[in-house]
């Protein structure tokens, strides 16, 4: 794997029918956000080959609205994805091996901004790099990390919706 993207839920209704967490699907700007950003990621050439999606309603309606922007995807619903932690995802991105070329993983915090962050300490990413996530990672935002030989990472890219015309922050 040579690209990873780490991608949050986008936003998503307070409560569900069934009263589950995982059950809460995306609100009407979720829908629009997860494909503006995606369309801002295809039009900046990143494009998954492999997508590892958290099972969780909101998840998978993420995915469904960015997925066209991709062309040819392998989609993988991971129930261990949801609400799990930077080790538990690490692990997960780590299984797929040379799987991939580039691989999304669309779940949910904390655990996608403390993944993003160890990634960034681990790769020796300057100060200034490491405080764009101080402020956290919204729900609908996309990192774009370069994996070298070694499996160090480098940023490439983060975009907010709000960065390409979308509002979700929270």
């Amino acid at each position: 794997m040579n690209r990873l993207i780490l991608m949050r839920h986008a936003k998503a209704e307070r409560d569900s029918g069934s009263g589950r967490d995982m059950d809460r699907p995306l609100s009407s700007r979720g829908v629009a956000d997860a494909g503006l950003v995606a369309r801002a990621l295809a039009d900046r050439g990143v494009r998954p080959d492999v997508a590892l999606v958290s099972a969780a309603a909101r998840t998978r309606q993420t995915w469904d609205a960015a997925h066209d922007a991709f062309g040819d995807v392998q989609v993988a619903i991971e129930p261990a994805l949801y609400d799990a932690s930077a080790g538990a995802l690490r692990r997960a991105v780590e299984a797929q091996g040379d799987r991939a070329g580039c691989l999304i993983l669309i779940a949910h915090n904390p655990g996608v901004h403390q993944l993003a962050v160890e990634l960034l300490i681990e790769g020796a990413a300057s100060p200034t790099a490491i405080e764009r996530f101080a402020s956290g990672f919204p729900t609908g935002a996309a990192a774009v990390f370069a994996l070298d030989a070694n499996g160090r990472a480098s940023l490439e890219l983060f975009l907010k919706p709000r960065d390409v015309g979308g509002g979700a922050e929270a």
